[in-house]
């Protein structure tokens, strides 16, 4: 997935209320930008990290900016979390995700379930529906061993309840995935942050004990666009 137009890099100054956030530009200025991320967004919202901001497509939206980076320790962190769909189905309809390939249809936000939708589902006549859930991955702490990335960031009800639709699917002889994708360039393992969502972290191993499967990919992030690049292990 590239950016629809050459980012411009800052300094960020401060995230708050959720979806905003102050950034200086290279110019001095200190602009209002669009922090498209509800997490806590633990480990990646130091103020005085370096930080790139999209300009908006639409001219005649309230926020100029996008915030879409920020640098850490070196690594680069996608943190914008309505991308991870598309850049999944990018790479799913490229033949790069081996779990998830050969299948003749990919369709986004299907309904299923009990008033939910799925963000990707795969068809293939012959072979049962495959509903695929992402979630987007930014969390890197300090404990050993110091590549792992993890998952979530903060208390997530709306994920346990997915768990619990996608093991439905998988009662139903559908196949379920969950694919957490890790926007960051410095990790090859994915755990669950179990200590800030137990919920979260028991719900997953039902559902895998169900026959819902979870995969995990790291991605390459740059200035011009945030690609899947490597399957990560999940460690449990």
């Amino acid at each position: 997935m590239k950016f629809h137009a050459p980012l411009i890099e800052g300094v960020l100054l401060q995230r708050y209320k959720r979806f905003l956030a102050d950034v200086q530009l290279s110019s001095g200025e200190i602009v209002l930008a669009h922090c498209a991320n509800s997490g806590s967004m633990l480990s990646v919202k130091e103020p005085g990290s370096k930080v790139w901001l999209s300009p908006a497509a639409d001219p005649a939206r309230k926020l100029r900016y996008t915030w879409e980076l920020i640098e850490v320790n070196g690594a680069m962190v996608g943190i914008n979390t309505g991308l991870p769909n598309r850049i999944v189905a990018e790479a799913i309809a490229a033949g790069e995700i081996k779990e998830l390939a050969d299948y003749d249809s990919l369709k986004r936000e299907q309904k299923y379930g009990k008033n939910s939708r799925i963000d990707i589902l795969l068809e293939s006549l012959g072979r049962p529906p495959c509903y695929v859930e992402i979630k987007n991955v930014t969390m890197r702490r300090g404990f050993p061993p110091a590549h792992r990335a993890e998952f979530p960031d903060s208390v997530t009800a709306r994920g346990a309840k997915h768990l619990v639709e996608m093991a439905d699917m998988v009662r139903t002889g559908a196949r379920a995935v969950m694919f957490y994708l890790v926007q960051r360039t410095d990790c090859d393992e994915l755990s669950i942050a179990a200590d800030i969502d137990p919920a979260y972290d028991k719900g997953l191993r039902t559902a895998l004990a169900a026959g819902v499967e979870a995969i995990g990919y790291a991605c390459d992030v740059s200035p011009v666009g945030v690609a899947v690049a490597r399957p990560v292990k999940l460690v449990l």
